[in-house]
């Protein structure tokens, strides 16, 4: 008897009902997003607690997490940075440069995928796994050292405290799958929706930004001049949208929000999705990250090559000046005049929440006399 594949109906409402279920392991925490924003997703053997995220939170910005006390998750995703470093390539604790830059971790709770290029990563508890032990490249180099790590946290008084009350469960609780479990969540609480543009659009302040940040919105939005929302729309700026459908299919990448746009030969090891899939097609496609803060994020794209906002406008007027075979069929040239182009950087400025840059919730909790040392 031939088995009837499930209705389209259906397979919407079982995923419905899971991110749903999802969400609601995170209903009893103070997300304290403005009205109107949805709940962030988490996962069901990781619950949300308070406990939890300063725990995390203190071992996000906790040196001895990497193998010579030098570096941190939060060297790499600096608060007044909107959580990127500054750098066009990323550098690790060794002091090995990177191929790519720094993604912001902003809004990461809502990205149902992460990293510039890997189309399968999806957990923020399995991301974190990848700069602790990753070796090529060395990020925080603990591998090989794991166990002396797990030490230290187990000998602190501080960590005596917060470990049992993050996860009140039997047992040792001083392992790397809670480590990565309360990074994971603090992760999730660093969440940008207070920017002018959020008051002005979603708020109804119509004062919140200038009149040029408005024009600049309309060129944003503009199929024929500018295009921007073709590859950063919807509330969070991006492709890949909350919901987790992707767009970008028409470029033939059923995973779509990776796009090929000229920057560079891309040459090895700065293939993108190339370097997972080994699909020729995908030679080049890199995920289109959120734009929101984006005045703080500079040098931008994957590979840091454009240093100024200006120069991503020429860039993206030109069509990509870099020509390849895989480069997106969105871009096209198009022509901007001088008052033109300052609105439309008008427009990604008001995308800056401020308050994120000072919200004491994602500060680095150790000060210059507290902060420990390989030793304590």
């Amino acid at each position: 008897m031939t088995r009837r594949k499930p209705e389209r109906w259906l397979l919407k409402r079982v995923t419905l009902a899971f991110a749903i279920g999802a969400a609601l392991m995170g209903a009893d925490f103070d997300w304290r997003l403005p009205k109107g924003f949805p709940r962030p997703a988490v996962p069901a053997d990781n619950p949300m607690s308070a406990a939890k995220v300063e725990l995390g939170r203190r071992l996000f910005y906790d040196k001895r997490i990497s193998v010579n006390g030098k570096a941190s998750c939060g060297t790499c995703h600096r608060q007044d940075l909107a959580f990127t470093d500054g750098l066009a390539r990323a550098e690790g604790t060794t002091g090995q440069v990177h191929p790519r830059s720094s993604m912001s971790l902003v809004n990461v709770a809502y990205a149902p995928l992460l990293t510039w290029a890997n189309p399968t990563l999806d957990s923020l508890e399995e991301q974190a796994v990848t700069p602790m032990l990753g070796e090529e490249p060395i990020e925080l180099g603990l591998k090989g050292h794991e166990q002396e790590f797990l030490n230290l946290l187990r000998s602190d008084p501080l960590y005596q405290r917060l470990f049992p009350k993050a996860f009140p469960e039997v047992g040792d609780v001083y392992t790397l799958k809670n480590v990565t479990k309360a990074i994971a969540a603090f992760e999730r609480t660093i969440i940008s929706m207070r920017s002018p543009y959020d008051r002005y659009r979603w708020g109804g302040d119509s004062s919140a930004i200038s009149d040029s940040a408005k024009r600049g919105e309309l060129l944003f939005s503009s199929s024929e001049r500018g295009g921007c929302f073709q590859c950063h729309g919807g509330w969070n700026f991006t492709t890949i949208r909350f919901d987790g459908k992707r767009d970008g299919r028409a470029e033939g990448d059923p995973r779509g929000g990776f796009f090929n746009t000229g920057v560079s030969l891309y040459a090895p090891p700065n293939r993108g999705l190339y370097e997972r899939t080994l699909r020729l097609e995908d030679v080049g496609k890199f995920r289109a990250p959120s734009l929101r803060n984006i005045a703080l994020t500079a040098p931008y794209m994957h590979d840091g090559s454009l240093t100024t906002l200006e120069e991503v406008i020429d860039h993206y007027a030109a069509g990509g000046k870099m020509d390849h075979p895989n480069k997106s069929r969105i871009l096209r040239p198009f022509r901007l005049t001088d008052d033109e182009k300052r609105d439309l950087i008008e427009f990604l400025k008001s995308l800056t929440d401020e308050e994120l840059l000072h919200d004491p919730r994602w500060s680095d909790p150790w000060t210059t006399i507290s902060r420990p040392t390989a030793s304590k």
